[in-house]
């Protein structure tokens, strides 16, 4: 299992100090960048020994779902972001991006779940033909108003039936939605991606009495035999707590 963290490629070299694996930046954010940019973006990943294995914050500013929806533009968006995020070593990008998903004011559930999984159809193919997955991140209900669970990205997955649409598990996310960590289990052949952060303020995590239900997840996650990646995504600072955190998920781990 590989163990990463969150953060832009302004911190790579932080990340590969401390010893980290792989960083895991905002696939947006590289998205926006110009030619030009992008490319000194691209060879500075290519001279680190640390990778961007993963990306999150898929979409910002555009929906897949609602009369706002234009899934061409969306689709000419994707084609060129995850291309950007395969030259700087992706296997992984996180679909959260809850304001892309949201259901919108007038439509049912039920409409919005179909609306995804349209897009999630051609998402897949996009990622496919870029030789990436996409992971489907169940979000809390305070961010999103549909996706919260596991369960339901479990239920996702299965009814897209798409090789590159997968999904994650975030811990933070799964303790205030107060789901069961036996999730792990039931999703674990579709499971290609960890989130974790100390529930408690999604601080970054430093020791096993910072939660309970700790022990309990880092034993499920052994148990799958799972061998992707771990990020970090918390509130925090490499100097204060990277270290710390590392050594820590290090030894839950082993």
């Amino acid at each position: 299992m590989e163990i990463g963290v969150c953060a832009g490629i302004e911190d790579l070299a932080k990340a590969e100090r401390l010893g980290f694996d792989y960083l895991e930046p905002a696939a947006a954010a590289i998205a926006a960048l110009s030619g030009t940019e992008f490319e000194r973006v691209r060879r500075q990943v290519l001279a680190s020994r640390v990778r961007c294995r993963s990306f999150n914050s898929l979409i910002r500013t555009m929906q897949v779902v609602g009369s706002e929806a234009n899934l061409d533009a969306v689709s000419m968006y994707l084609d060129s972001a995850l291309e950007r995020c395969r030259q700087l070593g992706a296997r992984v990008v996180v679909w959260g991006s809850a304001s892309s998903r949201n259901i919108p004011a007038g439509r049912s559930s039920d409409e919005t779940w179909e609306e995804i999984k349209r897009f999630l159809q051609r998402a897949g193919e996009i990622a496919k033909s870029h030789e990436l997955v996409i992971g489907i991140e169940p979000l809390r209900h305070q961010e999103s108003n549909i996706i919260n669970t596991g369960a339901e990205a479990l239920r996702l997955v299965d009814e897209v039936k798409h090789p590159n649409v997968k999904m994650i598990i975030d811990y933070y996310h799964l303790r205030i939605e107060n789901e069961n960590p036996d999730i792990l289990v039931r999703a674990r052949e579709h499971v290609v991606h960890l989130h974790f952060a100390n529930p408690n303020g999604r601080q970054w995590p430093r020791s096993a009495d910072e939660d309970p239900e700790y022990r309990r997840f880092f034993q499920l996650v052994k148990q799958i035999g799972y061998t992707g990646g771990l990020s970090i995504e918390a509130r925090g600072t490499f100097e204060e707590d990277g270290a710390t955190s590392l050594a820590f998920l290090r030894s839950e781990l082993r």
